[in-house]
């Protein structure tokens, strides 16, 4: 234990018995005077919660085996742990969302090295896709895996950066159509033409490429036409080729395939067709958390994710700098019940309310809502 030294005069204090209370009383052997002394252990407590949620280890290995754990604990899990917008400009970020519950889900932005940001949203519509977007410096480039509502938002909020549409996924939603072992012939060639996406190196390859696929919708597009009457109506007979056709033209109209090959832009550098850097970097292990966490309330599973990601992105604060700025329950509480009671008024808004999307998860009774 350090010693303790008189606040008065700098002596040295000796135990003097305990207070009512039982806390230990010291007194200074030079003035005489008497006090108590807290001790500030929450970076140690802290530090103990982040080892643990961020870890494979259980309650009981942790420092108080359980019930005393998470009593030393349990105000962590009051903190939503939100991102702080340094203005940094990133060159290439990646984005993507991790759905947590059926309509739950967490929007990730992360750059080569780190999580720049997170919001939480009942769904991966544009409005929340900008919600994630603003506060950050408009990159060069976005990797996407194209989730619903994007398009609009990127063009709101990042107006003048180009859009790379990861070629896995892409592929994906071709394979997901027509299966690894298409049983048509028009199948297996849009099987291989999809598959091939992920070897392109140059825009001459990148060309051909348009050119191939072209040749193939041109080639079927008689065949794709055919129908077949089911239950007294009028079905087209090959939906999923059909499907599979319409992720790949949508694309191509776009232009988004092919970002990474711009000239202009890999003038700086070479640049992704992929967004593994998140798929793997982030949102594997971030499934790896939940899962050696599991039993946690859709709350407990938001606030882990919020967690690791203010993990990762490089905050260099304190701990006590930390929970000093970051909103706890009753402060959402408290926003949700004033706000929501009060008609709108100029833009008196709080500074994090949207970034919480407080409304979204405490909303208990289905009403509009004003404040985003």
């Amino acid at each position: 234990m350090k010693a303790v030294k008189c606040a008065c005069c700098g002596g040295s204090m000796k135990r003097n018995g305990k207070t009512s209370s039982g806390a230990q009383r010291w007194r200074c052997a030079a003035c005489g005077a008497s006090t108590t002394v807290r001790y500030d252990n929450i970076a140690a407590r802290f530090d103990e919660f982040l080892s643990w949620l961020l870890s494979k280890g259980t309650q009981l290995e942790m420092p108080g085996a359980g019930r005393t754990f998470r009593r030393r604990t349990a105000e962590f899990w009051e903190v939503w742990p939100m991102p702080v917008p340094d203005g940094e400009f990133h060159r290439v970020l990646f984005v993507d969302g991790i759905w947590l519950a059926e309509r739950l889900v967490v929007l990730i932005c992360c750059s080569e090295d780190r999580v720049v940001s997170w919001y939480m949203a009942q769904s991966e519509n544009s409005r929340a896709w900008s919600a994630l977007m603003e506060p950050i410096p408009a990159p060069d480039v976005v990797v996407t895996d194209g989730g619903s509502g994007f398009a609009k938002a990127v063009r709101a909020a990042w107006p003048r950066t180009k859009v790379q549409r990861c070629v896995f996924h892409a592929f994906c939603q071709v394979k997901r159509c027509t299966t690894t072992r298409p049983k048509l012939q028009a199948g297996r060639e849009l099987y291989g033409i999809a598959l091939d996406l992920m070897h392109i190196e140059t825009l001459h390859q990148a060309e051909l490429w348009r050119e191939r696929y072209l040749d193939w919708c041109g080639f079927w597009a008689d065949f794709l036409e055919d129908t077949t009457l089911v239950d007294g109506r009028r079905v087209y007979t090959h939906e999923r080729l059909r499907k599979a056709r319409r992720s790949l033209s949508s694309l191509v109209s776009a232009g988004t395939l092919f970002t990474y090959l711009d000239p202009e832009l890999t003038k700086a550098g070479p640049l992704p067709s992929t967004n593994n850097r998140i798929e793997g970097g982030v949102n594997a292990q971030l499934r790896a958390v939940l899962r050696n966490h599991r039993g946690l309330t859709s709350l407990k599973r938001v606030k882990a994710v919020f967690w690791w990601c203010h993990a990762h992105s490089g905050d260099a604060r304190t701990a006590r700098e930390k929970l000093a700025t970051m909103p706890r329950d009753a402060d959402i509480d408290l926003l949700y019940e004033v706000y929501s009671s009060s008609p709108k008024q100029g833009d008196g808004r709080p500074e994090w309310g949207d970034r919480a999307v407080w409304e979204e998860l405490h909303r208990k009774d289905p009403f509009p809502f004003w404040l985003d």
